[in-house]
């Protein structure tokens, strides 16, 4: 773990400007810099850097964020790997927490071994491309495959002559032993021979396979004429590991956010043909199936992911192994998707003789991932006969076990019960009794009544044997204000439920649990994390519903609490509130306001300098995953959620003071509240942008009109607030 500290001192010590400018020509405009963006294409610039605030903001597509976001949005780097990169251009030592001095020893000597075999690949792929320029036969072939010069410029397309030792003249230390562990030359020595050497790569296309920072870390390289093997990758090496590699992600960045998704096929040639033909996002697998790393890496760049494959049987197989790589990371949010050519066809070959039309229709007609799951759980299932549609449901359990929570998993639910001819009740009870008899429950372990993932380190609470959520509370709960829980007290007659969250306006929830404790929510007769969602039983119901019946109640309006402990602290005074404040309280209390707001506020607040932007961004994750939480739930998960770990303490901080601010008033208006916040915080945005334009000397016509349109938005943001759920 990185200390915390070192990251804020870190980001204190960078300069924005040069950590920028290594990728982006950068010139004086006023105070700041501009140049053009390096996240859309644009042919004046709009994109301007502050030294000031230390900050980018691009006036053209909206990228906006510090030294360490740029190097994640810009070359896919994830938050260590980030801090790791900006370290090391700075010359400084990331300090670890639990590593001893040989860790740290070893892993910097790890790191400058890997430094010179990416060194040495990027020479060789120089020399690569020297010899394709001097090989018209090389160049030919390219032309066949309908290739322009523009776009073997832009992989870096090189040819690897078909001499043995054709690499001496670009290494003339042919014995040196980092040629053999970059994978370029080949060293074998039979027995009772001399040790030979000779090139790897022989009378080949040579495909560059990069990083996410542009290094070249190995090739894949196709047969020109016959041969075999038709296709040839680099070795494992310690910089290159196929199935966490994806070629043409590099490449790929801008033009898979300018159309909104990624493309992945299974060859170099498919992903360099599509970018000639006008689909610069795709990318490729390097010759193994796709893996969860594979997932990981496109997340970074999109949520919206196509998967391009054959139609014959061996792309089906292949597909299958997608879907299971990609069910756990399939959330509300996210949308992964099936395309199938026909068999005769590969990408390449289908769009050269079908044309970019045909071909972007396939793609806006692939299979979604809920007909790819039923079509992979239905194969070899005759679904006219009871005995198929059984077997599609068993084969199709394993696949629902990876689902993550949400309402994905619940329609899906449905739609496999429609398709084996029975109702989700049945369906969902067989499942249950196949859980409790050893087996998991696919729809999740909150209709077991067992903790969620989330959850299991903590104890399960004492009300786990319960299966009706209208059982009396046990007889050691007390409420905190001395009386005892039973009839005349329900939740929703106290400003202390709406303080803890909406637990408690409905059929199926229970009673709260107090701050702190391991039982972070009531028991609702499920286990189940999220608000409104519990269940007893078989069987789902709309949101904030659950089994018919009495609920918990006890007559003093306080919280839960045992018989035998100590009452428990009030909640410290409230201090004096900064508008962020009051907006990350009133979005906590009710989580459901977030749902409400529209993309650009969303935009606007995770904007927000830390640890507030961190706090919001980790709002948007959990409630768009999760649901709307009660707010102790949801102040737990944003201080375990992995994307705040840029807030540092900070967050922790606010988190505390939120937690100690007053409580709601039930006959308030928060709604209206938090627009009247957002309002606040509009006009400010405004105000900045139009400062940053005005500090920033000349401007392009797109930063003018940007001008113009901000001047327009301050008028009407001075002429009065809007409401929240516009």
């Amino acid at each position: 773990m990185i200390p915390q500290g070192f990251i804020q001192d870190l980001l204190a010590r960078a300069d924005i400007v040069d950590v920028v400018g290594q990728v982006v020509p950068l010139k004086k405009a006023g105070i700041n810099y501009k140049g053009l963006c390096p996240f859309h294409g644009e042919k004046t610039a709009s994109f301007i850097v502050s030294p000031s605030r230390q900050t980018y903001h691009c006036f053209g597509c909206g990228a906006h964020g510090n030294a360490v976001g740029f190097l994640m949005e810009h070359s896919g780097l994830g938050f260590i790997e980030a801090i790791r990169e900006l370290a090391g251009d700075l010359g400084v030592a990331v300090p670890e927490e639990d590593s001893t001095p040989e860790d740290r020893a070893r892993a910097a000597q790890a790191r400058e071994r890997q430094l010179s075999l990416t060194e040495l690949l990027g020479k060789a792929n120089q020399h690569y491309r020297q010899q394709l320029k001097a090989s018209p036969r090389a160049i030919d072939y390219l032309k066949r495959r309908g290739l322009s010069g523009e776009i073997a410029a832009r992989f870096g397309l090189g040819y690897a002559p078909s001499g043995s030792h054709a690499l001496a003249s670009c290494f003339p230390q042919y014995d040196d032993p980092q040629l053999v562990d970059a994978g370029l030359v080949i060293l074998r020595q039979d027995e009772g021979e001399d040790e030979r050497r000779y090139d790897r790569f022989r009378d080949r296309i040579m495909f560059p396979i990069r990083n996410p920072k542009g290094e070249v870390i190995g090739f894949g390289a196709r047969v020109i004429d016959q041969g075999e093997p038709k296709y040839l990758n680099s070795p494992e090496t310690p910089v290159f590991v196929k199935g966490r590699e994806l070629y043409g992600l590099y490449e790929g960045r801008v033009g898979i956010r300018q159309r909104g998704y990624v493309l992945v096929t299974e060859g170099y040639m498919d992903v360099v043909a599509l970018a000639q033909w006008g689909f610069p996002n795709a990318v490729a697998t390097l010759g193994t199936a796709f893996t969860a790393d594979h997932v990981a890496k496109l997340l970074r760049f999109s949520e919206q992911v196509v998967f391009s494959f054959d139609g014959d049987a061996a792309g089906r197989r292949a597909a299958a192994r997608a879907l299971e790589a990609v069910l756990p990371h399939a959330t509300d949010t996210r949308s992964f998707r099936f395309l199938f050519l026909p068999a005769e066809h590969d990408p390449d070959s289908f769009i050269r003789e079908q044309g970019t039309a045909a071909f972007e229709a396939c793609v806006s007609q692939a299979l979604p991932l809920s007909r790819q799951l039923i079509a992979v759980g239905s194969d070899g299932c005759d679904l006219a006969t009871p005995e198929g549609r059984a077997r599609m449901l068993a084969q199709a359990r394993p696949l629902m076990e990876q689902l993550p929570d949400g309402l994905l998993r619940e329609q899906l639910l449905t739609e496999l019960a429609r398709e084996g001819g029975v109702s989700p009740q049945v369906l969902l009870g067989h499942w249950q009794g196949a859980a409790r008899s050893g087996g998991r429950s696919p729809s999740g372990p909150q209709m077991t009544g067992q903790p969620g993932p989330a959850d299991r380190s903590r104890p399960t609470p004492p009300t786990a044997h319960l299966q009706d959520a209208g059982s009396p509370a046990p007889s050691s709960w007390v409420d905190d204000m001395g009386g005892h829980p039973g009839d005349g007290w329900s939740p929703g007659d106290s400003a202390a439920a709406d303080h803890w969250g909406e637990w408690g306006n409905g059929p199926g929830n229970a009673a709260p649990s107090r701050p702190g404790s391991p039982y972070r929510q009531g028991w609702s007769g499920s286990g189940s994390r999220s608000q409104g969602q519990g269940q007893a039983g078989p069987g789902f119901g709309p949101k904030g519903q659950g089994r018919t019946g009495s609920t918990w109640k006890g007559k003093g309006g306080g919280r839960w609490r045992d018989r035998d402990e100590a009452p428990w602290p009030r909640l410290p005074p409230p201090r004096t509130t900064t508008p962020l404040d009051r907006a990350a309280w009133l979005l906590v209390h009710d989580a459901q306001l977030w749902l409400h707001l529209p993309a650009d506020i969303h935009e606007l607040l995770a904007r927000q300098p830390s640890p507030y932007g961190e706090f919001f961004t980790g709002i948007d994750r959990i409630v768009h995953d999760q649901g709307a939480l009660p707010m102790s739930t949801l102040l737990t998960d944003l201080l375990a959620d992995p994307g705040t770990e840029t807030a540092g303490p900070g967050l922790r901080l606010l988190i505390e003071r939120l937690r100690g601010l007053h409580e709601f008033n039930e006959n308030g208006d928060p709604a209206g509240e938090l627009a009247g916040v957002l309002h606040q915080l509009r006009l400010q945005a405004v105000n900045d942008e139009i400062t940053l334009l005005s500090e920033s000397g000349d401007l392009s016509d797109e930063a003018r009109q940007q001008h113009r349109r901000l001047l327009e938005e301050l008028r009407t943001l001075k002429a009065g607030p809007a409401t929240a759920r516009e």
